[in-house]
């Protein structure tokens, strides 16, 4: 390797360990030290997560069982001591010794969270009294913690907290605008809120760091350490490598496959940039534009399913979704992305005329190709259909076997595919500059590494069919990760009749440092989560959501599409100073809520699972949005371009995961919900084909060079695709809508399982003189009557001069919460104002069809320029 490309590596990697693991570097004594604090951490975390402290107090008596509070105690614990230890506080600190500082802030901060372990009976007792030790103990951990954030995560995310902070406590200050006031809160109020209780720094954020993230973190570390990088990486050179652009289309699969298991965009940069940036350089990219494409998918990493990003996680906490139902939401979107983005480095490859890499030479037909893919195709079908049906039937038949018999299944396919493994050399990494005079064929890498994808599949199947919880699910797929890591040395040496020396040693270390390594991902996540927590407190506690609703209605005018472009800016914005994580807490605390509101109101119904993901999507162009996108500077560190174009050029690539926000919360198909099987394929098959069209538009070649009225026609085919239901509602009316007294003729005529939309309106519970409306989406359920089956929802009205006049829901039932902005006891009544069901219709698809005309008009047109074959 050169050393110029030797040095760009370094380069590379020293930006990840500022980034992800810490750049402090130690050996001797001390690089032991914090090695095994980050092996004990993970040992830790596998512990609780696991069912061996309930057998140790049952079997034993012995009482080591930590309750969710205590686990969220000491797992913050760990993050603020190795941020200590692992971060350097300044530029100018010693990288490879630990001051004396750093020796007392970590103590500090251990001792600041254990302190809420030792005296949690103690603290309960005096709920809302804090002591004198309290407030020193909560300023003390507030204050390593700020540290820990700026030392680990940089200055922005500190800066935004302290701005939380200082409002909860000074939000009744004269200088404040009298529209964001509020009373206030005693310094001993905000000290017990954000750290004693779990309302701030130890809420629901460090909770999902503690129980899901972590595991998923360490699952992927244990993957990494295996081997599977490398290995994903050279099969995607294998299946890509020859095409036009291959190592780019390669640098795309690779990342797409390092996303299964992956969540740090930053991480799969170096991971597979490292090999595949210099490769498209040498194909004819020029620096920006192979970095960008390695930005733009590695960042796409963390919408693949079914190890997405830290925020997935808090999606499904927040939203109150199953984890399955979150990876099931975000697969079409993360699968139609990541297409895209190959057609993106095919339509670059033929305007700059590239080639591929030389493949091997190919001694079969393309029928005998073609039979071997559908074999490939059918075969795995069936063995599909058999291990889904045969361990279901067998779950059904024998539930105490179910368990024992997947062991077994796993054990018997980790052999049989470590015995293929075995008749072929390992994959060693090799050097990016070494000329590639042939590459691999496919099916020779495949064999190498088929057995690391069986962690993956234990890990889908817990989360999909046996609908674990996602930390259990993670478990056991870490569990088997664990074992595979351990002995796939051993085992390869015995297939191979080669001597066992050493290998078990090899397999024990790449275990330790997979244990190791996992750990030190997570310090910058919990301590990004434990800071985020500060934020939601103090949403909790000052309620400034509300000001922040009227503020942003203000600004939109009501228009909940002016809305959504300013949660993305915000996103944009704050993602210029803030991790994905820490980018996604701020803003869907502040703004989720606000954007289905205003949707009520306007009688626009949006899924809050969709606006989380709105949220989450603009949250992952933190680590690509110029100036500051650090996947960006990560990559023009190996290509040696220019970080600030190659950021740009990287956004441009990623308008695609820009756009399909706005589309999924006008088109909730995409998101898979209330989606039949056979209509899911139809969504996904025009959505790819809608995609590649908006990356045709935006990239300005389709089968020529596009014109810019081209590109326009495009842009509008594909969001004919996308959205076909607008052009519907413009000719047909989405509703019939009816008023008065012919409510309750609705309501009763309306079939069981139905959506009966009601539009209220009355006085603001907070300013009278202003009339609030929201619509209320009823489903009707098997009552008779519309009285039965408005009081089944605890909604109670009377008829007043041909109106509906409504009453104050009783408190848990399904609207109370719903309805509590409205006054029911002033001058003016809440009433009903109309009703609404879905209208009989033409179906949306017929508008596929002049979108399909236009299509076909400009690719006669571009045909008749076409230079090159456009695949």
């Amino acid at each position: 390797m050169s050393p110029e490309r030797h040095k760009a590596q370094v380069d590379a990697q020293e930006l990840v360990a500022q980034a992800d693991t810490g750049a402090r570097s130690l050996s001797g004594g001390l690089g032991t030290m914090i090695a095994a604090i980050a092996f004990f951490w993970s040992v830790f975390q596998l512990y609780v997560a696991s069912n061996v402290p309930f057998w140790l107090n049952d079997t034993f008596g012995i009482n080591l069982i930590f309750n969710n509070s205590a686990v969220r105690n000491i797992h913050l614990a760990f993050g603020l001591v190795l941020a200590a230890f692992a971060y350097p506080l300044f530029s100018r600190s010693p990288r490879h010794t630990i001051p004396w500082y750093d020796w007392v802030l970590a103590f500090l901060g251990a001792a600041a969270c254990l302190y809420l372990v030792i005296m949690r009976s103690e603290i309960a007792n005096r709920a809302g009294l804090p002591t004198q030790m309290d407030l020193i103990v909560a300023t003390t951990g507030l204050t390593v913690l700020a540290i820990a954030v700026y030392r680990s995560l940089g200055l922005p995310l500190v800066i935004v907290a302290a701005i939380f902070v200082g409002y909860a406590m000074f939000g009744n200050s004269s200088f404040l605008p009298e529209v964001i006031q509020w009373r206030g809160a005693s310094y001993g109020k905000a000290m017990w809120h954000y750290w004693i209780q779990e309302e701030g720094v130890f809420g629901v954020a460090v909770g999902v760091s503690a129980s899901m993230i972590f595991l998923f973190v360490l699952f992927g570390s244990l993957l990494e350490k295996a081997g599977a990088g490398n290995y994903f990486i050279k099969a995607a050179f294998a299946l890509l490598g020859h095409l036009r652009g291959g190592p780019a289309k390669a640098a795309v699969l690779a990342s797409a496959m390092s996303g299964l298991y992956s969540g740090s965009s930053i991480a799969n940069v170096v991971t597979t940039g490292t090999f595949t940036i210099p490769l498209m350089k040498r194909t004819g990219f020029p620096a920006e534009k192979a970095g960008a494409v390695e930005v733009a998918s590695s960042v796409n990493g963390q919408l693949m399913p079914p190890v997405m990003g830290a925020a997935a996680f808090l999606i499904a906490e927040f939203t109150g979704t199953s984890y399955h139902q979150v990876v099931i939401h975000a697969f079409i979107p993360a699968v139609i992305s990541y297409i895209a983005l190959v057609y993106i480095v095919h339509l670059e490859a033929l305007k700059m005329n590239l080639k591929g890499l030389p493949k091997p030479p190919v001694h079969v037909t393309v029928m005998q190709r073609l039979i071997g893919v559908l074999t490939g195709f059918i075969g795995i079908t069936i063995v599909g259909a058999a291990v889904y049906y045969g361990l279901g039937w067998t779950k059904t038949a024998f539930p105490s076997l179910t368990f024992p018999v997947v062991l077994a299944l796993f054990a018997a396919g980790y052999l049989f595919l470590a015995y293929i493994a075995a008749q072929v050399p390992d994959l060693e990494v090799d050097d990016p500059n070494a000329p590639i005079k042939e590459l691999p064929a496919a099916g020779d890498v495949g064999r190498t590494g088929y057995y690391y994808i069986l962690p993956i599949v234990v890990l889908i199947w817990c989360i999909l069919v046996e609908r674990f919880s996602p930390s259990l699910s993670a478990f056991y797929a870490t569990m088997a990760m664990i074992f595979i890591v351990v002995t796939q040395h051993p085992i390869k040496a015995f297939f191979r009749g080669e001597s066992q020396t050493g290998r078990v040693w090899q397999g024990i270390v790449d275990f330790a440092e997979g244990m190791i390594g996992g750990a030190r991902n997570m310090i910058g996540i919990a301590v990004a989560t434990a800071a985020a927590g500060i934020i939601v407190g103090t949403v909790s506690l000052t309620g400034m959501h509300q000001m922040i609703a009227e503020l942003v209605e203000f600004l939109s005018g009501g228009n909940l599409l002016a809305m959504l472009f300013l949660v993305a800016v915000m996103s944009l914005i704050l993602g210029m100073g803030l991790p994905t994580t820490a980018n996604y807490l701020v803003v869907s605390s502040l703004m989720a809520l606000v954007v289905v509101q205003l949707g009520e109101q306007t009688g626009f119904i949006v899924p809050l699972i969709a606006v989380h993901f709105f949220v989450f999507y603009f949250g992952i162009m933190a680590d690509v949005t110029p100036p500051v996108g650090l996947a960006a500077f990560a990559a023009a560190a190996i290509s040696r371009g220019d970080p600030i174009k190659t950021g740009v050029q990287g956004f441009i690539y990623s308008l695609r995961t820009a756009a399909l926000p706005f589309l999924f919360i006008f088109n909730t198909d995409l998101l898979l919900i209330d989606v039949e099987p056979l209509q899911a394929v139809f969504v996904f098959i025009v959505s790819v084909v809608a995609m590649m069209l908006f990356a045709a538009a935006t990239q300005g070649y389709f089968f020529a060079r596009s014109r810019l009225w081209e590109s326009l026609v495009l842009l509008l085919v594909a969001f004919s695709l996308f959205r076909p239901g607008f052009w519907l509602n413009q000719v047909q009316d989405e509703y019939v809508t009816v008023t008065g007294p012919a409510i309750l003729e609705m309501v009763s005529d309306a079939q069981p399982g139905e959506i009966v939309r009601l539009n209220l309106a009355g006085p603001d519970f907070d300013d009278m003189d202003k009339i609030l409306t929201l619509t209320l989406p009823l489903t009707i359920g098997e009552e008779q009557g519309a009285d039965a089956r408005l009081e089944a929802a605890g909604l109670v009205t009377m008829e007043d001069d041909g109106k509906l006049i409504l009453d104050e829901p009783f408190p848990g039932t399904t609207f109370a919460e719903k309805l509590q902005g409205f006054d029911f006891y002033g001058d003016v009544p809440v009433s009903i104002l109309s009703s609404q069901v879905e209208a009989e219709r033409m179906p949306k698809e017929l508008f596929y069809i002049p979108a399909i005309l236009l299509l076909l008009l400009v690719v006669m047109l571009q045909r008749r320029r076409q230079t090159q074959p456009a695949f």
